[in-house]
Protein backbone atom coordinates (compact mmCIF):
# COMPACT_ATOMS: atom_id res chain seq x y z
CA UNK A 1 0.00 0.00 0.00
CA UNK A 2 1.56 3.28 -1.26
CA UNK A 3 1.92 6.47 1.56
CA UNK A 4 0.98 9.85 0.24
CA UNK A 5 1.45 13.45 1.60
CA UNK A 6 0.16 16.23 0.32
CA UNK A 7 -0.17 19.58 1.47
CA UNK A 8 -2.59 22.70 0.77
CA UNK A 9 -3.02 26.25 2.36
CA UNK A 10 -5.85 27.28 4.70
CA UNK A 11 -6.77 30.69 4.58
CA UNK A 12 -5.55 31.68 8.42
CA UNK A 13 -8.57 33.81 8.90
CA UNK A 14 -10.23 30.26 8.61
CA UNK A 15 -8.30 28.25 10.94
CA UNK A 16 -11.03 27.96 13.65
CA UNK A 17 -13.85 27.38 11.71
CA UNK A 18 -11.71 24.61 9.18
CA UNK A 19 -10.74 23.05 12.48
CA UNK A 20 -14.67 22.63 13.74
CA UNK A 21 -15.80 21.09 10.16
CA UNK A 22 -13.06 18.64 10.96
CA UNK A 23 -13.96 17.57 14.01
CA UNK A 24 -17.47 16.49 12.82
CA UNK A 25 -16.89 15.32 9.02
CA UNK A 26 -20.31 14.27 7.40
CA UNK A 27 -20.87 10.45 7.88
CA UNK A 28 -21.48 9.89 4.22
CA UNK A 29 -18.63 11.79 3.23
CA UNK A 30 -16.37 9.56 5.52
CA UNK A 31 -18.05 6.36 4.09
CA UNK A 32 -17.34 7.51 0.77
CA UNK A 33 -13.31 7.91 1.46
CA UNK A 34 -13.09 4.64 3.07
CA UNK A 35 -15.51 3.35 0.36
CA UNK A 36 -12.76 5.27 -2.25
CA UNK A 37 -9.58 3.81 -1.31
CA UNK A 38 -8.38 6.32 1.83
CA UNK A 39 -6.99 4.12 4.96
CA UNK A 40 -5.31 5.77 7.47
CA UNK A 41 -6.26 9.49 6.32
CA UNK A 42 -5.33 12.06 8.62
CA UNK A 43 -4.97 16.31 8.80
CA UNK A 44 -2.18 17.98 10.52
CA UNK A 45 -2.83 21.95 10.71
CA UNK A 46 0.05 24.60 11.47
CA UNK A 47 -0.97 27.97 12.73
CA UNK A 48 0.11 29.73 9.56
CA UNK A 49 -2.29 27.20 7.82
CA UNK A 50 -0.08 24.98 6.59
CA UNK A 51 -2.47 21.76 6.24
CA UNK A 52 -0.43 18.36 5.81
CA UNK A 53 -2.72 15.37 4.62
CA UNK A 54 -1.38 12.24 4.93
CA UNK A 55 -2.96 8.52 4.03
CA UNK A 56 -2.77 4.61 2.79
CA UNK A 57 -3.81 3.68 -0.68
CA UNK A 58 -3.15 1.22 -3.39
CA UNK A 59 -3.73 3.63 -5.98
CA UNK A 60 -3.82 7.52 -5.34
CA UNK A 61 -5.48 8.42 -8.94
CA UNK A 62 -8.25 6.05 -8.59
CA UNK A 63 -8.91 6.71 -5.31
CA UNK A 64 -9.55 10.25 -6.32
CA UNK A 65 -11.33 9.53 -9.29
CA UNK A 66 -13.47 7.28 -6.93
CA UNK A 67 -14.13 10.49 -4.90
CA UNK A 68 -14.54 12.78 -7.45
CA UNK A 69 -17.56 10.47 -8.96
CA UNK A 70 -19.63 10.90 -5.83
CA UNK A 71 -22.04 13.36 -5.07
CA UNK A 72 -20.84 13.90 -1.35
CA UNK A 73 -17.80 14.88 -2.45
CA UNK A 74 -18.34 17.36 -4.58
CA UNK A 75 -21.08 19.02 -2.01
CA UNK A 76 -17.71 18.82 0.31
CA UNK A 77 -15.46 20.38 -2.36
CA UNK A 78 -17.84 23.20 -2.23
CA UNK A 79 -18.33 24.36 1.02
CA UNK A 80 -13.88 23.71 1.97
CA UNK A 81 -12.89 25.33 -1.19
CA UNK A 82 -13.50 29.56 0.80
CA UNK A 83 -11.20 27.68 3.55
CA UNK A 84 -8.28 27.64 1.18
CA UNK A 85 -5.80 29.94 -0.79
CA UNK A 86 -4.42 29.31 -4.23
CA UNK A 87 -6.62 26.65 -5.59
CA UNK A 88 -5.92 26.54 -9.33
CA UNK A 89 -8.81 24.65 -10.14
CA UNK A 90 -11.41 26.19 -6.96
CA UNK A 91 -11.63 22.98 -5.43
CA UNK A 92 -9.57 21.45 -2.54
CA UNK A 93 -9.08 17.82 -3.78
CA UNK A 94 -7.50 19.29 -7.04
CA UNK A 95 -4.94 21.56 -5.14
CA UNK A 96 -3.31 18.95 -3.29
CA UNK A 97 0.18 19.17 -3.88
CA UNK A 98 1.77 15.73 -3.41
CA UNK A 99 4.97 15.49 -1.60
CA UNK A 100 7.82 12.69 -3.03
CA UNK A 101 9.06 10.68 -0.34
CA UNK A 102 12.52 10.14 0.55
CA UNK A 103 12.72 8.28 3.33
CA UNK A 104 11.31 5.10 4.97
CA UNK A 105 12.90 3.77 8.27
CA UNK A 106 11.68 0.67 7.71
CA UNK A 107 12.67 0.11 3.96
CA UNK A 108 16.21 0.83 5.07
CA UNK A 109 16.40 -1.44 8.07
CA UNK A 110 15.29 -4.08 5.72
CA UNK A 111 18.31 -3.13 4.16
CA UNK A 112 20.32 -3.75 7.17
CA UNK A 113 18.91 -6.45 8.98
Amino acid sequence: MRRVCFTLQVRPDRLEEYRRRHAAVWPEMLTALRAAGWHDYALFLREDGLLVGYLHTDDFDAALAAMDATGVNRRWQAEMAPFFADLPDGRPDRGMQVLAEIFDLNEQLGRHG
